[in-house]
C-alpha cells in the first residue's frame, strides 16, 4: 500500500490511543505511529494494547493510511526473549513499519517478520550518509534524521544514498536536551530509564546549586539574570518553511506528540495538511495562507518556537528561562462519537463547559465553526447545565449540528 499523496511528502502524525490515532487519520495524517504496551520510547503515554492495535491498524488501512508500531527501546538482554513474542504478535496485525533503534532487535525484527518494514529511530544517532548507507544494507527501508542535522546535511545524505531510501526527520513538536534523545538525567536523578521508556523529563525542572559545605543552601541558577530553566528548550516549529523541507529532499515530515491530546494532533495535523497541499498547488497560496497556519499551530499547546538545527546550531534564544509550562490558547472539551436523529452530539468530556457557552467546532476540512450550547444531558436523559466531571458520556444540542469526529474546543480565557 502506497498512500503517499503524489510527490509529496508523507505527513507522520503520532497517536497516545485508539481515538487519538482516529482523530490523525481524519485530520489529514498520510501515516499514524503508535507505542503498543511494551519496548517503547513513551511508557507514560496511554499506549495500544494489541487488540486497539488490530482496530487502529483496520481503521487507518481502511482510509489508505499507513500505521508504525514504535519499538525503540535500548534493550538489554531481559528485553530480548519479550521482544521476540512481542514481534511475532504484531507480525499477525500486519502494521506497515516498525520503528527501531536498538541493532539487536532489528535483527530479531527481521528474522521473526521480514515482510514488515523497518525504520531506523532517530535514537541511533543518524548524522550522516555512511550510516544510512549501512542500515540500507541491512535491510532498512527508512531512517529517521538525528535532531541535530541541518537542512543542508539533509540534503547531502539525500544526495548519497539510494534514491528509494526514505528520509523521515522531525519537524513539529517537542525538543530534547540530550544527543538525539538519549539522555542520563533521567535515570540518574530517578532510576527511571529515558531510553527504555521512562523519562520523567527533568529537563524541564528548575535548577539551584547547592555548595558541598554549606547543605541545605540554595544558590539560584541565572543565565543573564532571566531565571533557572536551563535545559528546558523552546518547540520545534518548521510550518513557515515547508518549500526549504521539501527541497531538503524528506520524504516523511514527522510531528512528535505520543503523549499529546486528540485536539493536539488534530490542530497539527490539518495545520500542516493544509500548508503542504497549499503548497504544492503553489507557492503563493502557501504564503497568502500563512496567517491561518500561525494562528491553528498558537491554539496547540506549545512552549514558544524555534526552527532547532534546520538553519544552524541552536543559540540562547532556543531556551525557554522563565518557565517550565505549556502555552495552551485553546481548551479541548471533547471529540464527537456519533450524532444522533436529534442532531444531539455524543461525546466524552474532557473540560467543563457550560449550557449558554459559545464554543468552536474543529472540522478536518479546515472550518471552525462557531456554535452555541443551547442544551446538554447526561446519559440518563437529564439536562444539566454544566459538565464539571471529566470523561462524563454527554449529549449536547449546539446551535449548529456537528458530524462525527469533529473537535469541539473553546478559548483558554473563557474556560469556567
Amino acid at each position: 500500500m502506497n498512500n503517499k499523496r503524489q510527490g509529496k511528502p508523507e505527513l507522520l502524525v503520532p497517536a497516545s490511543s485508539l481515538e487519538v490515532l482516529k482523530t490523525a487519520v481524519v485530520f489529514g495524517a498520510d501515516a499514524v505511529y503508535i507505542g503498543g504496551e511494551a519496548f517503547g520510547l513513551r511508557a507514560k503515554a496511554k499506549n495500544f494494547s494489541m487488540e486497539e492495535m488490530a482496530e487502529g491498524i483496520a481503521f487507518a488501512h481502511a482510509q489508505n493510511v499507513k500505521v508504525y508500531v514504535t519499538a525503540n527501546i535500548l534493550a538489554h538482554n531481559g528485553d530480548l526473549e519479550g521482544a521476540r513474542k512481542y514481534f511475532e504478535e504484531l507480525k499477525a496485525i500486519k502494521p506497515d513499519a516498525l520503528i527501531i533503534s536498538d541493532p539487536g532487535m532489528f535483527m530479531i525484527a527481521k528474522e521473526v517478520c521480514p515482510e514488515i518494514e523497518i525504520h531506523i529511530s532517530t535514537q541511533a544517532n543518524n548524522t550522516n550518509y555512511q550510516t544510512y548507507l549501512f542500515w540500507w544494507q541491512q535491510g532498512a527501508k527508512r531512517v529517521v534524521s538525528a535532531r541535530e542535522l541541518s537542512l543542508a546535511e539533509i540534503r547531502q545524505i539525500r544526495d548519497h544514498i539510494p534514491q528509494e531510501m526514505e528520509i523521515e526527520s522531525f519537524i513539529h513538536g517537542a525538543m530534547c536536551i540530550s544527543y538525539s534523545g538519549r539522555c542520563l538525567l533521567s535515570s540518574y536523578f530517578t532510576g527511571r530509564d529515558a531510553n527504555r521508556g521512562a523519562c520523567t523529563h527533568p529537563c524541564r525542572w528548575k535548577y539551584a546549586v547547592v555548595e558541598e559545605q554549606r547543605p541545605g543552601e540554595y544558590f539560584p541558577v541565572y543565565e543573564n539574570e532571566r531565571g533557572t530553566y536551563i535545559f528546558n528548550s523552546k518547540d520545534l516549529c518548521m510550518i513557515e518553511h515547508v518549500p526549504e523541507i521539501v527541497a531538503a529532499g524528506i520524504d516523511s515530515l514527522k510531528i512528535e506528540g505520543r503523549m499529546k491530546t486528540a485536539l493536539y494532533v488534530a490542530c497539527v495535523a490539518r495545520t500542516y495538511r493544509k500548508a503542504i497541499d497549499d503548497f504544492f498547488e503553489s507557492e503563493e497560496k502557501y504564503r497568502e495562507n500563512m496567517e491561518w497556519y500561525r494562528a491553528e499551530i498558537a491554539k496547540c499547546t506549545y512552549r514558544q518556537f524555534t526552527t532547532g538545527f534546520y538553519f544552524g546550531k541552536p543559540n540562547e534564544n532556543t531556551q525557554i528561562y522563565d518557565s517550565n509550562t505549556y502555552v495552551n490558547e485553546s481548551v479541548y472539551l471533547g471529540i464527537v462519537d456519533s450524532v444522533d436523529e436529534r442532531g444531539f452530539a455524543k461525546f466524552e468530556q474532557k473540560n467543563k463547559f457550560c449550557v449558554g457557552d459559545v464554543i468552536e467546532i474543529m472540522k478536518p476540512d479546515g472550518r471552525n465553526v462557531s456554535a452555541k450550547v443551547i442544551s446538554m444531558h447526561n446519559e440518563e436523559g437529564e439536562a444539566v447545565e454544566s459538565c464539571p466531571h471529566s470523561k462524563q458520556i454527554l449529549y449536547v444540542e449546539l446551535s449548529e449540528t456537528p458530524e462525527k469526529y469533529d473537535i469541539m474546543r473553546t478559548e483558554a480565557e473563557k474556560k469556567h
